[in-house]
């Protein structure tokens, strides 16, 4: 055990870190580059098969993320008061909110922005890094455990709300332009855009209000 240690701190690991978390969370991140391919070639309009496998992997990428947080929670104790879990948490709750919003609407054209960013957060967090750690005992608490998921999961609902409303704007600006070709023709209608937006504001601003109110 204390060679594993050692060798984690080697490479910059905290000790706090299980090894196997940042080895699970690493292959997530590697079904995520899936993603982030097909959000950079659908911009350039030739993203091709990766149209067909770029959900299907970051299905998979967030199974192995939910393992590796579980396996922190569990042997680390309550360390989603970390910086490196806390953006791994948020990745994986934009991803959740994203995946709600495939199931009703059938659309995965937010992909274009929530997979690069599901990427950026999980890049950072499998770097192992910890810029600052909590260790109070009120961290054992279930109420900041609270506090700190609904926070997060609301501004995972509000950053989806961000790039749908994003996309209604581009799509509005492409019927009125009326440009029928490549990606654009795509994107779903303006209704299903408002629609979720406005419903990813209906799960943002609550839980941030009760995240905040439990803090």
């Amino acid at each position: 055990m204390q060679t594993i240690i050692t060798q984690a701190e080697k490479r910059g690991i905290p000790p706090s870190v299980p090894i196997m978390s940042i080895l699970w969370l690493r292959v997530a991140l590697g079904f995520y580059t899936i993603g982030l391919i097909y959000a950079l070639l659908a911009l350039s309009r030739r993203e091709g098969v990766l149209n067909r496998i770029a959900l299907p992997a970051m299905g998979l990428g967030m199974v192995f993320q939910f393992v590796a947080l579980t396996e922190a929670v569990l042997l680390s104790g309550l360390t989603l008061t970390s910086v490196h879990n806390a953006e791994s948490l948020l990745s994986l709750l934009i991803m959740a909110a994203f995946m709600v919003a495939y199931v009703v609407y059938r659309t995965n054209s937010p992909g274009i922005v929530v997979f690069p960013l599901v990427f950026l957060l999980t890049a950072v967090a499998a770097t192992g890094q910890q810029p600052f750690l909590l260790t109070s005992s009120v961290m054992a608490r279930g109420w900041l455990f609270a506090h700190i998921t609904l926070v997060l999961a609301g501004y995972a609902g509000l950053f989806l709300s961000f790039s749908a409303s994003l996309l209604y704007l581009v799509q509005e600006r492409n019927l009125k332009s009326k440009n029928s070709g490549g990606l654009l023709s795509r994107l779903p209608a303006l209704q299903i855009m408002d629609d979720i937006g406005y419903k990813s504001l209906l799960l943002g601003f609550p839980c941030m209000t009760v995240g905040l109110i439990l803090g």
